[in-house]
């Protein structure tokens, strides 16, 4: 894409959405050239996140125009949007013409849920990435992952790999290292504990049971979401 294109980017945002889920890629989105950004939801009353930040929409389901991206966060309120007819309708109706369809995290299973990764190979947070098999997606447990005109970032934090990705995918590489640059974007973790390949047994046995209730109740909705698909 050339640097002298426009294009816009539209970003769900709904209650209990994990914040850097959505604002690690809009940091990245917002350095990219002659790039429009809205935040989406149902209305324009602040919306909050998961841990409590209160975030402004900037467009509507209503008024939101043509997009050629657009990109689903995960957060804990995903699982509300599972059987959820007007935000499916929504971003079936904005990926029907959008160039890129994307998502973060276990914003990949809302877009499963709107049947549009069948077929499709494609990532989420390690401990839901099963879940997406039961949407017809073949999961795949890598940070970013591509499959023509799908991009899905793993967990949290893998949001900002994600958009450097389409950075590159949209205006070449030179501009995403320049936006990478811009953010010194260096990681370089206190611990070597931030993936279930990384960590410990025990680190990993324990981070498990701590979100095995609530994985559960997501793997229902899940299931529930993938027994509609098939009707």
């Amino acid at each position: 894409m050339a640097a002298s294109s426009s294009m816009t980017i539209g970003l769900l945002l709904y209650p209990n959405v994990t914040q850097l889920d959505l604002t690690g890629p809009w940091e990245v989105f917002a350095r990219m050239p002659n790039v429009t950004n809205y935040l989406i939801w149902k209305d324009r009353q602040p919306v909050m996140s998961d841990r409590g930040l209160a975030i402004v929409p900037t467009a509507t389901f209503a008024d939101c125009p043509k997009l050629d991206l657009i990109c689903i966060p995960g957060g804990p309120g995903q699982i509300a949007l599972m059987d959820d007819d007007d935000t499916l309708e929504f971003v079936r109706r904005m990926a029907e013409n959008a160039q890129w369809v994307t998502s973060v995290c276990t914003g990949s299973l809302i877009l499963g849920a709107a049947g549009l990764l069948q077929g499709y190979r494609a990532t989420s947070h390690w401990g839901s990435l099963d879940q997406l098999s039961l949407l017809g997606a073949t999961p795949v447990s890598e940070r970013v992952v591509r499959d023509r005109n799908r991009i899905t970032g793993a967990g949290v934090t893998s949001g900002i790999d994600f958009a450097l990705t389409v950075a590159e995918e949209l205006f070449g590489r030179e501009i995403a290292e320049n936006i990478q640059l811009q953010m010194e974007y260096d990681p370089a973790p206190p611990f070597h504990s931030g993936s279930p390949r990384s960590a410990s047994p025990a680190r990993l046995a324990e981070a498990k049971a701590q979100i095995a209730e609530f994985i559960a109740r997501r793997c229902v909705a899940t299931e529930q979401a993938a027994a509609r698909l098939k009707r």
